[in-house]
């Protein structure tokens, strides 16, 4: 490969920005003897994969950002020799019936009675549980299909096809509205369905883009399952391992570290002043950071920014909320996915009065309580005195809501809407639960796209580092070179994209880093 650098390579490889899928690349590439820098602007590693306290006082390790567990594959866990516990959940999720949450469906894996009789009372439909396990066992041999070849050369769309067997074109070919109204006969099933397509994405069921569609896939499709786990000891403990593995491999991690730009041969100006040099360069950040950094050094590019759809209220309770549902309790029906305001109508809803410019009333979310399936994230006596997390994930709240306002006053808004919402379907305010820290200041807190935006530098607050992409080829598409066939190619060939904007990146997965990792060795004959 030919450099035009001003001197020698001072690594391998040079990584910008310290995620999660950096430190998977870095251990690969470490492990293969090569030598790597990464570079990260924060005094920690793990980006939107860590943990935080975020009350002063308060010993609670909460997953500020990113919270469960689907798309690492045990590939990735086992190479690198990982110590990460992911807790099943037995409960799948929850939903009370908007406007009368006495009634509720909860999916319980272990009872399927208990699930039916559920249904029959929330819905009226002698039918629709059977509808619902029909629906997901269509799509199961695809997930398992699927799944593994996330961690391999791109495949094309003709060889993936088969695979999908008579889903292909609900799936991929037409919006998803059609296939879950197809599915179900009620509006608040298609909606539990429907979550997992709208989760940091503004879209509607019907929406022609697919963006629906393309979210809802990687949702079905984790560990070949879709299950979504709880990561023992919190997210953080995810990014520790992967720091570990990165550091015995050899990686040199420095933290407190800014990028300030990028050249498409492979120099990376720091803002100490000294720049490194590699033979190639992966980058970590999303694609409007990296077009950013390489318009610092001087490469004719296009800066697009994205947009994330999404709010995220973190709280410590000093007890779960009563419900209104009796023949539910509320560790059950908190430990696995709890929605509120979530049926097909609300999220469509939802979607046209952000369209018009205003937070969505009711506003659709959705909860967990990692404290129930894994306390340890609680000291000894947070513990023992009964206190449980929740982590609430609002929707339909895209960034242009919060961009360019006052970002003190909409966390304070859309906090009040994500509150009224939970109200509406429990048997008391969520705020009579929320725990004191020692100064008297509730534990709840609100992250806008902006916060993210700003601590993390996730262009408009997208977890998914922009839209995502179907993790296949078209026919068409160029694969012959290593960074094009492992879906990590820019439009420079000395560097690769090893984050969430990989083609098979989004959600904390390891797969944008293994894939670069994988192209990178190619590129450099190992």
């Amino acid at each position: 490969m030919q450099r035009s650098m001003n001197g020698p390579a001072t690594h391998d490889i040079v990584i910008v920005g310290g995620g999660h899928n950096a430190l998977v690349a870095a251990a690969y590439l470490g492990s293969a003897g090569r030598t790597v820098a990464v570079v990260e602007r924060l005094d920690h590693v793990g980006g939107a994969a860590v943990s935080e306290r975020p009350w002063a006082g308060v010993d609670a390790d909460l997953s500020r950002y990113s919270y469960l567990v689907s798309l690492l594959p045990h590939r990735i866990v086992a190479d690198l020799g990982l110590n990460i516990a992911l807790q099943r959940r037995r409960y799948s999720s929850y939903t009370p019936v908007p406007g009368d949450p006495s009634r509720g469906i909860l999916v319980d894996r272990e009872d399927a009675a208990a699930t039916a009789a559920s249904f029959l009372r929330a819905t009226g439909s002698a039918t629709e549980a059977g509808r619902f396990d029909a629906f997901y066992d269509r799509l199961a041999p695809m997930a398992r299909g699927l799944f593994p070849t996330m961690v391999e050369p791109l495949r094309r769309a003709s060889d993936v096809r088969p695979v999908f067997g008579d889903v292909w074109d609900e799936l991929v070919e037409r919006p998803l509205g059609g296939m879950l109204r197809d599915a179900f006969e009620t509006d608040i099933a298609r909606g539990i369905a429907l979550t997992d397509g709208l989760i940091g994405t503004f879209a509607t069921a019907d929406d022609r883009s697919l963006a629906q569609n393309r979210c809802f896939l990687y949702h079905v499709i984790g560990g070949g399952t879709g299950d979504w786990d709880i990561p023992v000891g919190g997210m953080g403990h995810v990014s520790a391992e992967l720091e570990r593995a990165a550091r015995a491999a050899g990686a040199d991690i420095r933290t407190g570290t800014a990028a300030v730009s990028v050249t498409p041969d492979g120099e990376v100006a720091l803002a100490t002043g000294e720049t490194l040099r590699g033979r190639l360069v992966l980058s970590g950040v999303g694609p409007a950071v990296l077009a950013e950094l390489l318009r610092a050094g001087g490469a004719d590019v296009e800066v697009r920014r994205a947009e994330g759809a999404q709010v995220k209220i973190n709280m410590l309770l000093s007890r779960l909320p009563r419900l209104h549902d009796e023949t539910v309790s509320p560790r059950a029906a908190f430990a696995g996915t709890f929605h509120v305001n979530e049926t097909m109508t609300q999220l469509d809803d939802a979607y046209r009065a952000a369209e018009g410019g205003g937070i969505p009333h009711p506003l659709p979310a959705e909860i967990y309580c990692h404290t129930l399936s894994d306390p340890t994230i609680l000291s000894p006596e947070l513990q023992a005195s009964g206190a449980q997390t929740l982590t609430l994930f609002g929707l339909q709240v895209p960034h242009r809501l919060v961009d360019g306002q006052d970002n003190d006053a909409m966390r304070a808004a859309l906090l009040e809407a994500a509150q009224a919402s939970l109200d509406s379907v429990l048997a008391e305010p969520i705020a009579d639960c929320v725990y004191l820290a020692p100064d008297g200041t509730p534990c709840i807190e609100a992250r806008t796209t902006a916060d993210l935006e700003e601590s993390l530098a996730l262009s408009g607050g997208d977890i998914f580092h922009g839209a995502l992409s179907w993790p296949w080829a078209e026919d068409a598409d160029d694969l012959s070179t290593p960074a094009g066939r492992w879906g990590v190619a820019t439009a420079h060939e000395s560097i690769l994209v090893c984050g969430s904007g990989a083609r098979r990146g989004g959600a904390v997965s390891g797969i944008g880093g293994h894939n670069a990792a994988m192209a990178a060795l190619e590129l450099l004959g190992s």
